[in-house]
């Protein structure tokens, strides 16, 4: 089922990116969508409509991958050398490296925008509230109130001590937001009602979290081989994170009990969830 999502997914995305005039910027973006990756937002947000008892729906699989454009022009800035200035993403040389600087702007710049054209271009003609609001949630969580302040925090508070609060601010945004807006938009498109897409937004905000704190082990227990990309470059970039913080073991410790407590939560969604509960039960135990 994993497999079989992933693959639509990836297919979908190809699709979509197909090189046309002018090809530079769509092989740009290409390169980048198609390095790799878990696919793991689009992933949540197609299992999160299906727990939700949504079925038939074909517009749900251009939103999957729209947000995965939008994850994936933020990782391209991410990566530029005014933000990290990293080489390596997902074992293979960065977009500013594998073409130039401007290039990897405009590739951002490109996906951010056309994952909007590939979620609302029909929806003028045939107005389903539905999408709308699908689409309103990945823009707040993806924008001002999810990911890129977020990131605009994370950017000035390196080289500073910054304290506990600053950093889950961070976390619950940076990583937290699209996470966040997966499992909404999946349960919006699915037609699920208000408490159940707050639980899922619940869901999304301890995943997110826990995510993060992740992502902040591993940077300082794994290999480059293994996450293909560098390792230590919180410390290189001088930033506060949860196990500087806290400690590697207070930060495996809560590590786990907010993953727990995603999936207390995904388990009140009932039977239907059983492969979303599945998804996140795995990517526990993730090492990459």
């Amino acid at each position: 089922m994993l497999n079989e999502l992933i693959n639509k997914t990836d297919s979908r995305l190809e699709e979509l990116l197909k090189p046309v005039y002018p090809e530079k910027i769509y092989e740009a973006m290409g390169y980048s969508v198609m390095a790799g990756g878990k696919r793991m937002r689009p992933v949540l947000m197609l299992l999160a409509y299906g727990a939700v008892g949504g079925s038939g729906d074909e517009r749900i699989l251009d939103f999957a991958c729209a947000l995965e454009m939008i994850h994936t022009y933020s990782l391209i800035h991410d990566d530029l050398p005014a933000m990290d200035n990293d080489d390596l993403r997902r074992g293979k040389p960065t977009c500013h490296k594998e073409f130039d600087e401007a290039t990897a702007i405009l590739a951002g710049d490109g996906l951010l925008t056309y994952a909007f054209e590939v979620m609302l271009r029909d929806k003028t003609q045939k107005y389903e509230p539905k999408y709308t609001r699908a689409a309103a949630e990945i823009a707040r969580l993806s924008g001002m109130d999810g990911m890129l302040v977020g990131q605009v925090v994370d950017v000035d508070s390196e080289g500073k001590q910054i304290d506990a609060a600053t950093l889950e601010y961070i976390h619950k945004n940076k990583t937290g937001g699209l996470i966040k807006a997966a499992l909404m938009a999946g349960g919006i498109i699915g037609g699920a009602d208000e408490p159940t897409i707050k639980l899922l937004e619940s869901i999304g905000e301890d995943m997110g979290y826990a995510f993060q704190i992740k992502d902040d082990i591993l940077d300082v227990t794994s290999t480059e081989e293994v996450l293909g990309k560098p390792i230590l470059s919180d410390e290189k970039n001088q930033k506060v994170t949860y196990v500087s913080l806290y400690g590697l073991e207070k930060a495996q410790k809560d590590y786990l009990a907010l993953s727990e407590a995603a999936l207390e939560k995904t388990s009140r969604l009932g039977e239907n969830a059983k492969e979303l509960y599945d998804y996140i039960k795995g990517l526990i135990d993730r090492t990459k």
